[in-house]
């Protein structure tokens, strides 16, 4: 079934005329074993992209850092759960536990 649609969108690209078309087509083509992975088994690299995203930005808001130990705390400290609000920052005292409904 796949390899049926992808021949059919080959041929409406190149019948096309268009060079967007035509050059879509052809990333298609050389990206179709990688494409082809992600569509059956489901898997991904977005995580790791993300965790790259966050660490080009905040070197980008730091316009680099002159010591790499320090960059390397710093990309370490902005892709944790925690720094990003996936976690409460509540560690201790009356509220640290959830509330329950009473």
């Amino acid at each position: 079934m796949i390899r049926g649609l992808l021949v059919r969108f080959y041929e409406s690209a190149a019948a096309s005329g268009l060079p967007e078309m035509e050059r879509l087509a052809n990333t298609v083509s050389t990206w179709w074993p990688q494409i082809l992975v992600a569509i059956t088994t489901g898997v991904t690299n977005a995580a790791s992209e993300g965790v790259n995203r966050l660490i080009k930005t905040d070197a980008r808001s730091a316009f680099g850092y002159r010591n790499p130990a320090n960059q390397r705390l710093r990309a370490r400290c902005a892709t944790t759960r925690r720094a990003r609000g996936h976690l409460s920052r509540r560690t201790s005292g009356r509220h640290s536990q959830p509330r329950r409904n009473v």
